[in-house]
Parts: structure tokens; C-alpha cells; sequence
């Protein structure tokens, strides 16, 4: 029979298996995710920017790249395609449609696609592209039909179906109010079926004009979170990735609960990881001769008869008091089960109660599901507005889901933040904070060290001041994990050398001792003693001849009384040594409990505090 330990996992299991469920994709459930970039070929997109920035048809090109890339990495089974419009050559499933060339089909990405797509890079690439595809007539509304041909060939589940459409011209048509009325046609069929468009435009001379036309193509935000019709065109390259990387990205709840605010008042939230601690994905095993990947398979045989066991053939012991008690697993479920899942409110706290040592895991995010339960919003809201007027967080008891022991947490509100471009920096909502027991927190004795002087406390601030910068949590990446993947890419590129990392972790010392300056100088002089070398061994002791071996005996150091004060007034005693302070302390008739540095300097220092001739002084 099973022990007990083998059913019951322990807790750094369920946090590997959490961190698992937080960078989302149960494919098995949810489906695919299938996004098509509908690039603008037409000639202004090629015209290059002022002062040699990159074209609009460069800058989407890298962005296209950028998300094939990292769905190689993260998510290597979405799919993702590339169409064209705006063509003078035409590439499509059967040909149907003039003017749109079918770049890349819906299908996963791969290293080929990432190199067809470096090839419409830069200079050469542009002329690749005029090569292949050229510029000719727009019917955005034969392109938004070859791409629902595109989703109709799919046989397989999608969990999202997204379209990208990347242009620098708000009338593509020139006013043809024919091909105007049947794009808006086909973008309606399209959403029909849930096929999300969004706009990319790009900058334009003269300004880009969302209203005239693409207003009635795009999709309306599915909820507050999701980010909007952008007005502003993107100028720069950064602007773009973000716009595209915010719509990419697709928002997974860990878990979806209802909130409890009292009996029969409940809220449907979704839980949500804002960070994930990024990791190389584990090796996959492949069969040696068809290089496939190998699945594995767990079977039970009875020790003694060699018999298939079947699920319930298995039962559950624990040895008490020398006793096998034998279980079910229904039992088992039985005794593990607290509650239901979900969030119950027990109350209000004021902010000034959390404090920074209660964060003792990752926190997660607590959003509204509207589709869940109508009103979930609306009453989200208002909690949140009220808990942010107050200043107060809401304590709650959480059960994430079956089977899992109950937790107390902290819901913290957070207000929305948008930057200069209106792009969404932090979402509404709570952070969940998990609390820890009243066992978790214990007391410990801190270790006795050497107090450092108020002169070394103030050169210290004065360095840590000059060291202070803004940190930004996505400035610093992890170079091994960097590393290692841009070696993958060159081995998969076919490249010669992978390309050249910057270690941003590594302190810059040009730039530190520029701004400190001869302050650190100043502190090792107030610290250390006089020619210390932290790297230096200590010098062996010499023999001496006549004695055969036994040490030779050091005279007496007396300090001067005036040394010995000016020591004291600059806080450099510590640059003595033991002897010497020895030597005062006897000289001056000090008593001292100890025979450490740092007692007879804080005897000396207190003998003289008190003393007349120190008072006088």
C-alpha cells in the first residue's frame, strides 16, 4: 500500500506545480492561441524616418520577429501567420483574392520563419520585398477574407483568435466608398466568429486619423483591462512592441473564485500572476532513430503476484501507535477538504497594520470576471474606490482551489496607471498578499557585532547617497537564461556565433568610483586600520636563534595622551591595535571586562566620557 507522504505533496511541489499553472497553457483545455500579422505593402510604408530611423514596414518586421521569437520560447504551440496586402503579386489558397500574398500560413512558428522573416530586414530586405511581392492596389476587404479562409482551414481548438493589421495610411482606399463598405462587411463577419482585430497604425506625415475609416474595423475592448483604441500613432520602434506585446500576451487566470462580501453577496474574480520567475524549460526525451518525443507511462503491479493494479485496487495507509490504518481515497479527499474554493471576507484593517516582513511569498492579482457574474465589476469597483479613499486593505480567508488548506490574505488596492502613449503601466485591482501564522513568525537573537561610530554611520549615508538610482525590476535580465537561449537561436539560425550579451547585472565600476570619488578612501581610513589589506595573509613569527624556537618579546607601546584624544575625537580607535589599546587602558588605569578590541575601545570611551579631565576637554 501507498505510504501517506506519497499522496500528501509537500509544499515545494505545489509551488513548481503553481509556478507551472502561472505561465499558463493547459492546451488540453484551453485551446490554442492563433494571432495573423496583416502587414500594409504599399509604398509608404518603405519611406524611411528623419535623421535614418528605420521605415514602418523595418519597424514591423522586428516587432514580427520579437513575437515569433518569444512564441518559440514560451509557447511553441500557437499558432501565428504573415499576410500581406496592398501587393502586386498575389499568393493565397487558390488564388482567390488579387493584391494579398500569403506570406506565412497559420501554422506554429519555427527557425525557417524566423529567417524569412530577417530577410525583410533592413535595406536588402525592403528590396526582397518589392522583389517578391511589390506594391500595387488595396482591398483590405479581399485581405480580411483570405484571412478567415485562413482560420476556417484550422481543424484544431482556439482558445484566441487575433488580427493584427499594421498600416501608416487612415484611408487605404483613397475614399472608394465600395471597397470602404466591404472591408467594414468582412471585419464584421470576422468578429462574428471572435476573431479580435486590432490596429498598429504607424506615423504618417500630417497625422494619422483613426476616425475616418478604421474605427468601425477594429474591436471594442473586451473589458477595462484590455487596452483600447489607441489615437496616437507609434513614432518609435519601443512604442510599437509595447502596443503589440500588451494585446499579444494573453491574460490566463491561475484560478476563478468567488468573493464572498457577506451572505449571499458574491464576486467572481480571477487570480492572477503578475511575475513569473523565468526558467529554461526542462529537456525533452526523444527517441533515438525517429528523434520523436517520448512519452512516459506509470503502471502499478502487486509486489507479490506481479498482477496490473487498478486505480481502485490502491488504497492509502499510515502506521499509528504500530497500527496500518488503511483508507480510501474518498476518505483521504475527505480529510483534506476545508472548504469549498473561494474567498470569504472577514474584514477591514488600516494599511498601517501589513507590514513588510508579513510578505513571505509571491503575490498574485485579483481582478473581476464579468462574464461570470454579471455585476462582479460594478461591485469590484466600488470596494476597491472605498478601500483606496480609506486606506485600508481587506483581510480575507482563501481556499485557491480543491483540497487546498485555507490561507489568510491581505487585499491590497491598486489604481490604474497609464503613461504618456496611454498604454495601461499597472491595471486596477487588488494584490493578494499571503499572510503568514502566528507560528511562522518567531524570534530570533540577533549576533553581537561591533556598533560602528556615528562619523562611520554618516560617511556611509553620504556613500549609499551618491549610489542611489531609479531601479526598474524589467532593466535586468537574467544573463545565464539570456545566454542560453541566444545560443539555441544561433544553433537554430544556422548562425556562426550567437549574438553579443550585455551582463546588466555587473556593477559598473568606471561610473561608481566617478561618482564616489575619495569618499570610500575616507571610509576605509575611519574603519579599517592604517595599511590594511583584506587580500594579505598575516606573517608568520619569526625564531629566534638562541631561544630555540620560543618568540621574541615586544616592548610596551605607550600612547601619548594628546594621540590618544585626537583618536578618540576623530572615531579612529579602531585603527589601533589590541596591544596598544592594552597598553591604555593600563596606562590610564582603565578596567576592562574583556580582552576584545571593541570592549576596550567602548571601556576607553567610557572611562574618558566621565572623567573630569574628559569633561573639561
Amino acid at each position: 500500500m501507498a505510504e501517506w507522504n506519497a499522496y500528501y505533496k509537500n509544499e515545494d511541489d505545489e509551488e513548481d506545480e503553481e509556478e507551472g499553472e502561472k505561465s499558463g497553457g493547459d492546451y488540453k483545455t484551453t485551446g490554442r492561441d492563433s494571432l495573423v500579422f496583416l502587414v500594409d505593402a504599399s509604398k509608404e510604408m518603405f519611406i524611411k524616418g528623419e535623421d535614418g530611423e528605420p521605415s514602418n514596414f523595418d519597424m514591423t518586421m522586428q516587432v514580427v520577429r520579437s513575437v515569433y521569437t518569444s512564441k518559440i520560447i514560451n509557447s511553441h504551440r500557437d499558432l501565428v501567420a504573415l499576410v500581406f496586402y496592398g501587393t502586386e503579386q498575389s499568393k493565397n489558397p487558390r488564388n482567390s483574392f488579387k493584391h494579398v500574398y500569403v506570406y506565412h500560413d497559420l501554422d506554429e512558428p519555427g527557425a525557417k520563419r524566423v529567417q524569412d522573416v530577417d530577410a525583410l530586414r533592413g535595406g536588402k530586405g525592403a528590396q526582397l520585398a518589392a522583389k517578391t511581392m511589390g506594391s500595387g492596389e488595396t482591398s483590405l476587404g479581399d485581405a480580411l477574407w483570405c484571412c478567415a479562409n485562413l482560420y476556417s482551414d484550422i481543424k484544431l481548438r482556439l482558445s484566441q483568435k487575433r488580427l493584427m493589421i499594421f498600416t501608416c495610411r487612415d484611408e487605404p482606399h483613397g475614399g472608394d466608398s465600395v471597397k470602404d463598405r466591404q472591408a467594414r462587411t468582412k471585419a464584421s463577419d470576422l468578429k462574428e466568429t471572435g476573431v479580435t482585430i486590432d490596429l498598429m497604425h504607424l506615423m504618417k506625415p500630417g497625422g494619422f486619423n483613426v476616425a475616418s475609416f478604421f474605427r468601425d474595423i477594429v474591436s471594442p475592448p473586451e473589458d477595462e483591462s484590455e487596452l483600447g483604441l489607441q489615437l496616437e500613432p507609434c513614432v518609435k520602434l519601443e512604442d510599437l512592441q509595447k502596443r503589440v506585446r500588451a494585446k499579444e500576451q494573453r491574460k490566463r487566470a491561475m484560478a476563478r473564485l468567488n468573493l464572498c462580501l457577506g451572505e449571499g453577496i458574491n464576486v467572481a474574480v480571477g487570480i492572477y500572476a503578475t511575475a513569473v520567475t523565468a526558467r529554461k524549460q526542462a529537456p525533452v526525451r526523444l527517441y533515438r532513430e525517429t528523434n520523436e518525443p517520448v512519452r512516459s507511462k506509470t503502471r502499478t503491479f502487486h509486489t507479490q503476484t506481479g498482477s496490473l493494479l487498478l486505480p481502485s485496487e490502491i488504497k492509502k495507509a499510515q502506521v499509528y501507535s504500530k497500527k496500518q490504518i488503511v483508507m480510501e481515497k474518498d476518505e483521504v479527499d475527505a480529510i483534506k477538504k476545508f472548504d469549498d474554493p473561494g474567498m470569504f471576507l472577514i474584514g477591514f484593517k488600516p494599511m498601517e497594520k501589513l507590514k513588510r516582513h508579513h510578505h513571505i511569498r509571491p503575490a498574485v492579482f485579483l481582478y473581476p470576471e464579468e462574464d461570470e457574474v454579471k455585476g462582479s465589476a460594478c461591485l469590484f469597483s466600488a470596494l476597491l474606490t472605498k478601500c483606496s479613499e480609506r486606506n485600508v486593505f481587506a483581510l480575507c480567508r482563501c481556499i485557491a482551489r480543491r483540497n487546498y488548506p485555507p490561507r489568510f490574505v491581505a487585499l491590497v488596492p491598486q489604481k490604474e496607471e497609464v503613461d504618456e502613449g496611454k498604454v495601461q503601466i499597472t491595471p486596477p485591482g487588488f494584490n493578494v498578499i499571503y499572510l503568514p501564522f502566528a507560528d511562522d513568525i518567531r524570534t530570533l537573537d540577533p549576533p553581537q557585532c561591533p556598533v560602528a561610530s556615528q562619523i562611520q554611520v554618516d560617511k556611509m549615508k553620504e556613500i549609499v547617497s551618491k549610489l542611489r538610482f531609479k531601479y526598474r525590476y524589467d532593466a535586468f535580465e537574467n544573463p545565464v537564461i539570456q545566454q542560453h537561449y541566444r545560443n539555441l537561436e544561433a544553433l537554430a539560425l544556422d548562425m556562426m556565433a550567437p549574438e553579443d550579451m550585455e551582463d546588466l547585472i555587473m556593477p559598473k565600476v568606471d561610473q561608481i568610483d566617478g561618482r564616489l570619488g575619495p569618499l570610500v578612501e575616507e571610509f576605509k581610513d575611519l574603519v579599517y586600520p592604517f595599511n590594511y589589506n583584506p587580500d594579505s595573509k598575516p606573517a608568520a613569527k619569526r625564531k629566534t636563534a638562541g631561544t630555540g624556537g620560543g618568540a621574541e618579546k615586544k616592548p610596551k607601546v605607550e600612547m601619548p595622551e594628546e594621540e590618544l584624544r585626537a583618536h578618540m575625537q576623530n572615531g579612529t580607535l579602531g585603527k589601533l591595535t589590541v596591544a596598544v589599546l592594552k597598553e591604555a587602558c593600563k596606562q590610564f588605569g582603565v578596567r576592562t571586562t574583556g580582552t576584545k578590541k571593541q570592549e576596550l575601545i567602548d571601556a576607553l570611551t567610557e572611562h574618558f566620557a566621565h572623567s573630569k579631565f574628559w569633561s573639561i576637554l
